[in-house]
């Protein structure tokens, strides 16, 4: 992949749930005309409520549902990515671990989904277990963990075969703000290594931190800025002022303008 090219590039992607079948062709669009991209080293944070699309565009980048219109790429690939795929690490927004196995055998097992074998895979779990401070708790069924750190083993299983790309969904729901802090120093870190970093979070110190906000309203793009150029723009103090304000000013250029206005910070979208 050239340097300049985004290791995640979506552009002017629409999508509808059941847009295939033959009931669904009039079903309402979650994602309209989204245009984002992401490059090497850089932290984006997807941030909106809930039902805003946040999971969808996660799923998109995932290659988990394609888009209706428009394309999305990750390392210069098309969805499903079929080699970028095992560049590529996931947190889900729920516990995607076996619980009635150890938390050792969790990372065992994704491991070799992803060849991660032998001295590197011997390697990799000390660091991890270390990384995440589950090394005490490493051959406990999950089943007895507790909810935080099962967030933490999910983050270990995210990162084991070192991504080049890293896709976190609320990655620190029920985690004390220490150890918050102490993941985010970790992703700040791995984006200075050159891995490209997606987030979607409602803790808005941990939005601040990131390079990038995309913020979301209604399947719609309302702004793709640095923080801090979202609030200068705004002439708000906060990111919760900030939403409110660029909310409210979407909705009445959608009212005026259906089509509605480009969002705060967009550049047009690049048609190879």
């Amino acid at each position: 992949m050239n340097a300049d090219t985004p290791a995640i590039a979506i552009d002017c992607v629409q999508f509808r749930y059941g847009h295939l079948g033959p009931r669904r062709r009039d079903a309402p669009l979650v994602l309209k005309d989204i245009s984002l991209s992401v490059s090497a080293g850089d932290i984006l944070c997807l941030l909106g409520p809930s039902g805003c699309g946040k999971t969808t565009l996660v799923n998109l980048v995932m290659g988990v549902d394609v888009p209706t219109s428009g394309t999305v790429r990750v390392l210069s690939e098309v969805a499903p990515f079929r080699t970028a795929r095992a560049r590529i690490g996931f947190m889900p927004q729920d516990d995607a671990l076996y619980e009635d196995i150890t938390a050792e055998e969790n990372l065992r097992f994704f491991a070799a989904l992803y060849g991660v074998k032998g001295e590197r895979l011997a390697r990799r779990m000390d660091e991890l277990f270390a990384f995440v401070r589950l090394e005490a708790h490493r051959k406990k069924l999950v089943h007895d963990y507790s909810g935080g750190m099962k967030r933490r083993l999910s983050l270990a299983v995210a990162l084991v075969h070192e991504p080049s790309v890293l896709v976190l969904d609320e990655p620190t729901v029920g985690l004390d703000p220490e150890h918050r802090r102490y993941i985010w120093n970790h992703l700040e870190a791995l984006a200075v290594q050159g891995c490209a970093i997606v987030v979607t979070t409602h803790v808005m110190d941990e939005a601040e931190r990131c390079a990038r906000i995309a913020m979301i309203r209604e399947g719609r793009l309302i702004a793709d800025a640095p923080p801090a150029d979202i609030l200068a723009r705004t002439g708000t103090s906060t990111l919760e002022e900030a939403f409110l304000a660029l909310e409210e000013s979407e909705a009445v250029d959608t009212a005026a303008k259906p089509e509605a206005s480009q969002p705060l910070g967009r550049k047009e979208p690049r048609h190879d």
